[in-house]
């Protein structure tokens, strides 16, 4: 919500990201991550943004009516605190998915290396003779051949990865 409104009322006013940029003293891919909603403003910097865009920090946020007598510093605190917990448990969510897919990765490797052990190279007993038999056997070679040189990379980085997107305690 507060990505997609910086993004469409920075649009609107025709200002560019590296303008914006240049006018809150941060580097363009600061404005790019929020309108991607990878990141948010800190408090203050959404009160700069809000200046710059010359447009009410309620806006920026989504809401259509300003509550009177609260206190603008804690409301925009508590939405960025709501955004950034959205945003943890999203990243939480992608990490969780690339851990499993990890897992599973390294899982199919191990089980297609043991189908290749237990089945240890039937094609060479084959009749090549026959075209179809030929094109078969060749094609087991060729998969069998390159799978055992990427396989052991393939299973290192994907063990890596487990490592690396592990929940941490």
């Amino acid at each position: 919500m507060l990505s997609e409104n910086i993004k469409a009322i920075r649009k609107s006013k025709g200002i560019s990201q590296e303008a914006l940029a240049i006018k809150l003293n941060v580097v363009r891919q600061t404005i790019s991550k929020w309108e991607k909603g990878l990141s948010v403003p800190d408090s203050e910097m959404l009160l700069s943004i809000s200046e710059v865009l010359e447009t009410p920090v309620s806006v920026l946020l989504g809401e259509t009516v300003i509550e009177p007598e609260y206190d603008d510093l804690k409301a925009i605190s508590e939405k960025l605190e709501t955004i950034n917990l959205q945003l943890a448990q999203r990243n939480a969510r992608i990490r969780r998915m690339f851990h499993w897919m990890f897992i599973l990765l390294c899982a199919a490797i191990i089980i297609i290396s043991a189908a290749l052990i237990a089945l240890n190279s039937p094609y060479l007993n084959w009749d090549y003779s026959d075209p179809e038999t030929a094109i078969a056997g060749t094609a087991f070679h060729a998969f069998e051949w390159l799978f055992l040189r990427f396989a052991p990379v393939v299973l290192t980085g994907a063990a890596v990865g487990v490592y690396l997107t592990r929940k941490k305690a």
